[in-house]
């Protein structure tokens, strides 16, 4: 539908431009892109009326003031701020926040097109349901009543597990916070979003090794790196800003960037050092690394002594990968690992960074880990410009997660124990027993009566065997037969053919979003499957949380267009219509019938926050970091001065206590070097105090001012009894804790805040002062170790490496040995990995309808090296088929490059809306197809799904390439 740019004339007639006017004189960078803004946004809305230009007399220019509103950019996590334009009601132009100090007056091009994203003609307008094989248009009256009896009609029948309710990492927190809490009142924990396929071995990892599941620094801490090491991430095309603050350091410091991916990416092109490792070989490439570190002595042997726990469990293992072995798994000679090794240590402190490319794997989970043992060994951990910088993908899928839109906790990571469920419901001052009669039960193997309340739902990533699945291997008693998917692109998922036919099983498919998505075209379904129009993030408000852990608060640039609703209502709606829209806004003010209140669900989700310190930012203090920006330091994030003063920018979590406690938030996890008062910690106690008679508590240290000089555990009430600070309780503190459980009562579950108060009054950390563990002793691999793929090309390493025994996982049978048994790899004998273009952000259905961003990128794509096109006989520009081992095949275009290396194919995975060949245009609803098509990589993607977190693999399957 699009066409590149010609120098040509014009072949017809257009309006001058006011650009034209903007360029005949000489303007600075801010004038031209207010004009240009202007320019878009005016004669757009010239066009939509049919009016023309006139000039504007005292009275109209008085009543046509531009004002100016702040946001958030909705792509990825930087957190970018976006200043819009608004004229009488409608946005004209933008500019990048110049304040903000993640992104310092920068967008990348998808930022600098969001405004196009919140008007684009391509949204979906009204409600539509399919009948008959066509697409109607229906009232928000009409879809709710019908959706809502169907749902319940199938909940009769089949029980409230039969619903799957898939969240979206483009909520708010608010938004977030109440999809989380509208699951558990609609009884089930089929509930998730894209974290689950994005970072979610990354939370289980970290969290597991030292405490809570985030990036520890952020992106501007950077700026005090020594050396920078990126494994698995893509930083220019996938977080582009965040590139300023990397080459910052990288020029700033003489920092070494290393770059460790099998492609050599736009982010290599920057590297002092560009390691090409084999897919899916992280373990052993970082155990490489290791080995030369351990051989020579250069790890930091007091931290570890002090605050690390098991890694001499890890140099028994390292012992193993020797340079020899290295390269024989992973390709990379053993000369340039020691290379590697030696800047490293010659460059402390110096950062990990890491994204995809090292969580979506079978041993996501051991990766992550392994990243983090690396820095556990050079004592590059709560250390400024140390840390794991973690980039997350969704503008808040940090917000997202830490807010329990999640198949395996609730808010908070408070997981779905009994307690957990005690906690919030008396946050929600809501009956336990009502709670828990909402739920269904299973029988167990011992013949007892289990509730589904208590046991981890399906993922995301395996919603489709939910489905598909016979339901007697099932752990719950009926198969998914409704599908709600909520701001969710489901051609991020793999297994295209399979999901294509779980969406036609299904009893009703439900799509919640701005944009139709490929949702809408991939099944050849003639009825049962809704479209209905969300907001963008632009037509509401409310907080988002970035990488970095700092919270920022949208403001509302213009009013819902066209039938769109807030997801917040959408939800009100539904509540409603379920019959506990009472129970569930029990405690949070109202704007309508409808429609929460969104400062006051941030003051619920305060109330209840306390594990990862969600507490302290209420919407005051957030409205007021935005609304002084300038006054926080470009580096170090805090506020010099002004109305913030001390702050550090957004209270990244945990921002301990009440917002009364004023504390400033924590800018690096487990910096001992601050007071814990001043945004200082320790590592987390939260794996006990003892393991196999060693002490797992810190041996010696322990941050500044702490009146306990040594290692300690979590603080519970008993504690504060026996260290004589009960005293330091106010009354109403007192009744509070004695209200849940006592002395028993934990620093987690006092809604009064008091035991966290007065835990950091004596300037000790609420959560304990533990060892980092290197071992984690509840996971399948307690030492990290490397498994091949399940689809391997390398089938004299499998004997060595073999993957786990299947399994049952997260109610459903996983498989791993019974797949990679099966050799296919003379069939198959490429490499296939995918990854992001920074044209494109998500299943790029928002993205591709935009027309600024489509013109840029028409055509989906495979990367082939020069060598395998050659052998294959294809050419640049060819149209050729990638085919899947399990059935799926891809129709694309070859682009023929030396980025990947022999043996290596890579397809971006932002394209839908055809399939195996097949253009699916027209299925999409007049006016909603997005501008440019193209094949899903994951349909042409395989099975395999990380042992700890069903993370799919996306990154190392198998395929064969032939010309098409």
């Amino acid at each position: 539908m699009l066409r590149k740019k010609t120098n040509g004339v014009a072949r017809r007639s257009q309006r001058t431009s006011i650009l034209s006017k903007v360029a005949e004189s000489s303007v600075d960078r801010r004038a031209f892109l207010r004009g240009s803004g202007l320019a878009i946004g005016g004669l757009t809305a010239i066009a939509a009326t049919g009016g023309s230009v006139a000039r504007a007399n005292a009275a109209t220019a008085a009543a046509g003031a531009v004002e100016t509103v702040k946001s958030v950019c909705t792509h990825c996590s930087v957190g970018c701020t976006v200043v819009a334009e608004v004229q009488n009601g409608v946005w004209v132009g933008q500019e990048p926040g110049w304040d903000s100090p993640f992104n310092l007056g920068a967008h990348c091009a998808k930022g600098a097109a969001v405004r196009e994203h919140a008007h684009g003609e391509r949204r979906l307008k009204y409600p539509m349901k399919k009948e008959g094989g066509e697409w109607k248009r229906i009232s928000w009256e009409q879809a709710i009543d019908e959706i809502g009896g169907g749902m319940m009609d199938i909940r009769d029948e089949s029980g409230p597990d039969s619903v799957y309710w898939l969240g979206s990492a483009k909520h708010s927190n608010e938004q977030a916070y109440l999809f989380r809490k509208f699951a558990a009142y609609w009884g089930t924990n089929n509930v998730d979003h894209q974290a689950r396929i994005c970072h979610s071995t990354t939370v289980a990892g970290v969290a597991n090794t030292w405490g809570y599941g985030a990036m520890t620094n952020s992106y501007n801490d950077i700026h005090n790196s020594k050396a920078i090491f990126v494994i698995g991430g893509n930083p220019a095309e996938a977080h582009p800003v965040s590139l300023l603050h990397i080459l910052k350091a990288k020029e700033q410091n003489n920092a070494p960037l290393i770059v460790c991916d099998p492609r050599f990416t736009r982010t290599a092109a920057h590297a002092d050092e560009y390691v090409r490792l084999r897919p899916g070989t992280d373990v052993a490439l970082v155990w490489g690394i290791l080995y030369h570190i351990f051989e020579n002595g250069w790890e930091d042997k007091e931290f570890i002594r002090t605050r690390v726990w098991g890694m001499d469990q890890i140099r028994e293992e390292v012992k193993k990968w020797n340079p020899e072995e290295v390269e024989r798994v992973t390709g990379v000679p053993g000369s340039q690992l020691h290379r590697v090794a030696k800047t490293l240590a010659n460059n402390r402190p110096g950062t990990v960074i890491w994204c995809m490319g090292g969580t979506q794997h079978t041993t996501g989970n051991n990766n992550t880990r392994a990243y983090c043992i690396l820095q556990l060994a050079l004592g590059n951990m709560g250390t400024s410009g140390g840390g794991t910088n973690i980039f997350r993908g969704h503008d808040n899928v940090q917000g997202a997660t830490d807010l329990g839109v999640l198949s395996h906790t609730l808010p908070g990571y408070y997981g779905l124990s009994k307690g957990a469920w005690g906690h919030w419901a008396r946050v929600w001052d809501e009956d336990p027993e009502w709670l828990t009669s909402q739920f269904d039960m299973l029988k167990s193997a011992d013949g007892k009566d289990k509730s589904l309340q208590n046991l981890k739902g399906i993922p995301v990533s395996r919603w489709i065997d939910g489905v598909l699945e016979d339901k007697d291997n099932i752990d719950q008693p009926n198969n998914v037969r409704a599908m709600v998917l909520w701001g969710h692109a489901p051609n991020s998922q793999t297994r295209g053919p399979e999901m294509k036919t779980a969406m036609e099983k299904l009893d009703m498919l439900v799509v919640i979003d701005p944009y139709p998505t490929v949702s809408a075209v991939l099944h050849d379904r003639t009825d049962g499957c809704y479209l209905l129009p969300a907001c963008t993030q632009y037509e509401t408000y409310g907080s988002v949380t970035a990488s970095n852990r700092s919270l920022q608060w949208r403001d509302k640039i213009f009013d819902p267009l066209f039938e769109s609703k807030t997801d917040h209502e959408i939800m009100g709606l539904f509540a409603n219509k379920f019959g506990w829209a009472d129970r569930f806004f029990r405690n949070i003010e109202m704007d309508d019938e409808n429609t929460p209140n969104v400062e006051s669900v941030t003051r619920e989700l305060n109330k209840g926050l306390w594990t990862i310190g969600y507490t302290g930012q209420s919407p005051e203090r957030l409205k007021k970091h935005m609304a002084n920006q300038h006054t926080f330091d470009r580096t170090t994030l805090r506020a010099v001065g002004g109305p913030a003063d001390g702050d550090y920018y957004g209270l990244p979590w945990p921002c301990w206590g009440t917002d009364e406690m004023n504390h400033p938030g924590t800018p690096n996890l487990y910096d001992m070097s601050k007071p814990v008062s001043e945004g200082g910690l320790t590592f987390r106690a939260r794996f006990g105090v003892e393991r196999d008679g060693d002490n797992l508590l810190a041996d010696g240290v322990y941050s500044v001012n702490s009146e306990i000089q040594d290692g300690y555990p979590e603080f519970t009430m008993q504690m504060l009894m026996d260290l004589g600070w009960d005293g330091d309780l106010t009354d109403e503190e007192r009744a509070s804790i004695d209200a849940v459980a006592g002395p028993k009562t934990n620093w987690k579950t006092d809604l009064s805040g008091g035991i966290q108060r007065v835990a950091i009054k004596h300037e000790c950390a609420p959560f304990g002062n533990a060892k980092a563990r290197a071992v984690v002793w509840t996971f399948p691999d307690p030492v990290p170790v490397h498994r091949e793929p399940l689809y391997t090309n390398r089938r004299d390493l499998v004997e060595d490496y073999p993957t786990y025994e299947d399994r049952q996982a997260y109610r459903l049978p996983t498989l791993y040995a019974s797949i990679q048994k099966k050799d296919v790899s003379k069939d198959f004998p490429i490499i296939l990995t995918s990854g992001r273009l920074v044209e494109y952000e998500g299943g790029g259905e928002e993205s591709r309808s935009n027309p600024w961003l489509a013109e840029l990128q028409q055509d989906m794509f495979v990367e082939i090296n020069t060598r395998d096109a050659n052998n294959i006989g294809v050419r640049d520009g060819a149209q050729v088929w990638v085919e899947s081992p399990e059935g799926g095949k891809v129709k694309v275009m070859a682009m023929v490059t030396e980025r990947v290396g022999e043996g290596v194919a890579f397809m971006p995975f932002h394209f839908g809306g055809h399939y195996q060949g097949k253009d699916l245009r027209d299925k999409y609803p007049d006016g909603a197809d997005p501008y440019v098509l193209g094949e899903s990589s994951n349909t042409a993607q395989t099975y395999g799904y990380d042992s700890v977190t069903q993370m799919q693999e996306t990154k190392c399957t198998l395929c064969s390439i032939s010309a098409a």
